[in-house]
């Protein structure tokens, strides 16, 4: 399974769930980063526009940064 570190500039985030399923206990709270693997989805609570980028630099050449604007 391939795993990215998501990091997001400017804020904290907070996972509300992955997959669909309720956030584990060690990933509660206000977070600057967080593990994501490559076959899950991810919702996150916090708004703004932000940087964001995955900490493999060949992740990150092939697209996984960026910038996400949450309402």
């Amino acid at each position: 399974m391939n795993q990215s570190k998501l990091t997001k500039y400017g804020t904290q985030l907070k996972v509300v769930s992955k997959n669909g399923k309720k956030t584990r206990k060690n990933e509660m709270g206000w977070k600057e980063s967080i593990s994501i693997a490559s076959d899950e989805t991810v919702k996150f609570e916090f708004k703004g526009v932000y940087m964001f980028h995955c900490h493999i630099l060949e992740h990150e050449d092939n697209g996984m940064m960026g910038e996400v604007m949450v309402n």
